[in-house]
């Protein structure tokens, strides 16, 4: 039997003490998927209580690849909370993280509600202020991201941290489908890739989440952040790293990593 409460404290327990539990999907073979998703309801429950306060959401598993590495057809999603935010050039540090990567996107930031079902692409765009460069640190605290899709959305979709850019355009003119990325590392070419790579668009990924989150009765309010989900593959991390991601017209936005007391 799946103790929804439970889990999400161990979830929570874990991101404190750094130390990673044993999948859920492993002692608990036959969770769902709607079981997921009430873990990382109450996970997102106890964390309000604790102080932290909802900014917004973020999509994973929007790339192909990852949908068949997990066996699935649809992405999947978390909520961000003040607590994990930081801007474009901020040193981050490691000792809040416990086995973290780096995935680049891009982050709409509202300016209406989009409540589901039924949400278009074209209410996305009518309900988007404006858009930045953003960095997701995506975190696992199940062991050795030993994770099965049930495993990642219970731990609040892997979310952990989001480093901001500073630069906002609006979407109007912009051709999300073809706009390019590269990824940097210390200087160092790395990848790229195109919003293509997200759901087709990363507007299409959006609309998803609004729909999706309707089933739960949580809605996009005006003033969140979404992440529309990474262009390209995660990156390790390590002591040191430098991460810049550059978007045709959009600018860019970096992310220093460092294990020390945070300032």
């Amino acid at each position: 039997m799946v103790s929804i409460r439970q889990l999400a404290s161990e979830l929570i327990e874990a991101e404190q003490s750094k130390i990673p539990v044993i999948p859920l999907t492993q002692r608990f073979p036959d969770i769902t998927l709607s079981d997921a998703y009430h873990i990382q309801l109450q996970y997102v429950e106890q964390k309000i209580e604790g102080g932290a306060r909802v900014v917004g959401k973020k999509i994973g598993a929007t790339s192909k690849a990852i949908q068949s590495m997990f066996g699935v057809e649809q992405p999947d999603y978390g909520h961000l909370f003040d607590t994990m935010m930081y801007m474009d050039g901020d040193k981050v540090p490691l000792q809040k993280l416990v086995q973290p990567k780096v995935e680049c996107e891009i982050a709409f930031v509202l300016k209406k509600d989009l409540v589901g079902p039924n949400i278009t692409p074209l209410d996305v765009i009518e309900a988007t202020d404006y858009i930045v460069p953003a960095i997701e640190i995506i975190d696992s605290r199940i062991e050795n991201w030993n994770i099965k899709f049930e495993d990642t959305v219970s731990d609040n979709g892997s979310s952990a941290l989001v480093v901001m850019g500073s630069k906002p355009t609006k979407l109007a003119g912009l051709d999300l489908t073809s706009l390019g990325m590269n990824v940097l590392k210390n200087g160092e070419y790395v990848d790229s890739a195109t919003g293509a790579a997200v759901l087709g668009n990363p507007i299409y990924a959006i609309a998803w989440l609004a729909n999706a989150l309707s089933s739960y009765n949580v809605s996009l309010l005006a003033g969140e952040i979404v992440l529309s989900g990474a262009f390209t593959a995660a990156l390790e991390i390590q002591d040191g790293d430098t991460f810049t991601a550059e978007f045709a017209h959009l600018g860019t936005v970096t992310a220093s990593f460092e294990n020390g007391r945070e300032s």
